[in-house]
Order: structure tokens, then sequence, then C-alpha cells
């Protein structure tokens, strides 16, 4: 049996390796179209350029695949009301809200109402033990007193006078302590009445009672069952009348010139989604506030089933005058740092960039104050590949 050696030899390992390099070759030749030496396979032509930038103009080539991804349509001008949305908040009218004082100090011995009940005009919110009130009516009993006794004198007086015993200076002198002293009864009688205690009769208690001044509802409390009330001037209480209450919207400095009284208003509130309240503009302020820079401008309404309270949010919605407006697409906007553009065909497949003001947007919808003309063409979809 003959035995054959298999092993290649130097010549046959030369061979292989050598055929291995020259496949390598030529598929890295044929990829890179002989290593950029030979030109393009299809002709020696380059690939399509996307666009073409000139000056402030962009054009888009005839080979270019961006013209199967841009959407150009006319601008179109519609008839449009601004809307001005603001923020707001439920307050109560003050000129139904009245502040409680206490005509006198005192100790506070009781507290007939609690924080949010609702009270009726006159009746008693609070009583007082008040040795002022004590003191109101001895300078009354004194007043009474010392009319009495002037007017006997002037009698007196007016009679001796007929008969001669008296002179004028003792009947003038009569006259003007009676006439001082009727005005000092009537003053402490007044100033009994305006403490709403009885002006006459013999049982001077010093409890004082505190009455509602208007009907409404308890807003604020400020003192409890024990307390000294030292100044009078300092409110223990709020009653509110909320049968009509205001929505405060706050308008900013901007905005001032486009509200106006008499204006309508739409009032949602965050209190009950999808309830909205129609009303008119009743009053705007004239100063600015300082501190937010905004201008106030307020709506009445009714509420007679109090749904409507005090510090809830709102939302107020205005509508100015309706005018044309170029309306266009949200798609069509592009932001550019702290501008909005769009791209505007000023020829065929030729696009110059735009900056636009935008007026109002509205879901799927802007209009726009300046920037483009009815009837041009403007790139409403797939303008952000022309972007930079």
């Amino acid at each position: 049996m003959q035995i054959h050696d298999h092993a290649p030899n130097a010549w046959g390992r030369g061979f292989l390796w050598g055929g291995i390099v020259l496949g390598v070759l030529l598929v890295a030749a044929f990829l890179t179209d002989g290593f950029g030496l030979l030109g393009h396979r299809k002709g020696g032509d380059s690939e399509p350029r996307l666009l073409i930038r000139q000056g402030d103009k962009i054009v888009i080539p005839e080979t270019s695949p961006l013209r199967k991804r841009l959407t150009v349509a006319p601008a179109e001008a519609e008839e449009v009301s601004a809307k001005l949305v603001l923020p707001a908040v439920v307050e109560s009218d003050p000129a139904r809200t009245a502040a409680v004082l206490t005509p006198l100090g005192g100790r506070v011995l009781e507290i007939k109402v609690g924080l949010g009940d609702r009270v009726h005009k006159g009746q008693v919110l609070a009583v007082i033990d008040s040795p002022d009130l004590g003191q109101a009516y001895e300078d009354d009993a004194k007043a009474a007193d010392t009319l009495q006794l002037t007017r006997k004198n002037l009698t007196r007086q007016e009679e001796q006078f007929k008969l001669g015993t008296a002179s004028t200076r003792d009947l003038d002198q009569a006259r003007s302590d009676n006439t001082q002293a009727t005005a000092e009864f009537a003053r402490t009688q007044a100033r009994l009445k305006v403490l709403g205690v009885a002006a006459s009769g013999e049982s001077h208690s010093t409890l004082l009672s505190v009455v509602a001044p208007v009907s409404g509802s308890v807003t604020t409390l400020t003192v409890a069952t024990g307390n000294m009330i030292n100044d009078p001037t300092q409110p223990i209480m709020t009653v509110a009348d909320l049968s009509t209450v205001w929505v405060t919207a706050l308008v900013p400095e901007k905005d001032v010139a486009v509200v106006a009284k008499g204006q309508d208003a739409d009032v949602s509130l965050t209190a009950y989604p999808g309830k909205v309240l129609h009303g008119k503009v009743l009053f705007v302020s004239d100063v600015i506030e300082s501190d937010s820079r905004r201008d106030k401008l307020r709506i009445a309404f009714p509420n007679a089933d109090i749904t409507l309270k005090p510090n809830m949010f709102a939302t107020v919605t205005l509508m100015g005058p309706r005018q044309m407006r170029v309306v266009l697409p949200t798609s069509a906007l592009l932001v550019n740092n702290d501008r909005t553009t769009v791209f505007v065909a000023t020829a065929p497949w030729t696009f110059e960039r735009r900056t636009i003001t935008a007026q109002l947007e509205e879901g799927l919808t802007v209009a726009l104050d300046s920037g483009v003309k009815a009837g041009e063409q403007v790139v409403v979809k797939g303008g952000i590949l022309l972007n930079d």
C-alpha cells in the first residue's frame, strides 16, 4: 500500500494566502468604486442634493426627495375673535360686607354665633359687660336732671320779669342755661340710641348686645368668650351678604387696552367643572397693582344659593371684537430661539423664512397678527426638514 503525504508544501500555502488577499481587495474595490479612483458606478453621476441655499432663500432641486415630504398650502383669512384668558378669584362685594364693631369696650360674656353662620339684620351676635355703658346711663340721668332744673328756673325768671322783679340779664342767663341743658340731654339720649339701649327707664344694665348690621354670613371671627375689648375700633367679626358676589380677574399690563366695562365674559370655576357662567365686566380699575403689574376687573353674579364662595379659584375668558386674520395650522409653526417662524414659497419650490406674530391659538389652528398675507403659499407640513 502506498502512503501519500497530503500536507501542503510552501508553494501551496503561498498560493492559498495570495487568493484570499486578492479576494478581499476585489470586494473593497467593488464597494468603494475602485477606492474612489474610478468614479461612481452609475455613469459617474453624484447623489441628488436635498436643498440648495441661495442667500436667505432655500431651493429644493427637482431630484430632491424633500419634494415628496413637504406639504404647501395657501394661507387663508378668517374672521376670528381674540380670547383673553385670565386667572380670577371669587370675592365678596365690599359694599355688602360689614365689619362688626362694639360701640364700647368691655368683657365678652357670650358669643351667640359661629364662623360660617348665616345671620339676619338686627340679630344679637355677642353680649358684652361694659362699665362704659353704666357711665353713659349716668350722664343721661344727670343731663335730664339739669334740664328739669333749668326749665323751672327759666319759668320762674319769666314770671318775675313780667312783675318787674327780675332783670333782663337774669332772664337771658336762664334762657342760655336751659338751651345748654336741652342740648346736653339730647346728646346723651342720642348716645344711648347709638348704643342700642333703652333711652329711658329705671333698669340700667351694663350688658351691651352687639347686633348684626346687615344680613349675611359670618366670614371672620376674632374674639372668644372672656376676651377683653379695649379698642372698640377693632372688628370682632365680619358679616358678608353673599347673595351677590364678585369674580375678580387680573389683567396683564400688556392687555389692559383690550378690556373695557360692559365686555362679555365667560367664567369657569375649578369647583364646578363643565359649568360656565356668562356675565359682563362691571368694573375695570383705573390703577395698576404695583407689585404684580396687573389691572383688576370685576364681574358680578347673583348667588342666592351661595354656590359661589369667596376665595374660590376661577378662570375668566373675555371675547374681543371679531376681526379678519390669516389662519394657519399649528403644524406650520417653527420655534427658533425666542421667535416663531414659518417657511413661505416665493417661487416654485423656493422658500424663505418669515417671523410671525401669533394672536390667538385655538385647537389645531393659529391666527396671526403679522408675517404672512392671505393667499401666500406656506409650508404647513415638513417645515422642520428645512429648519437650521
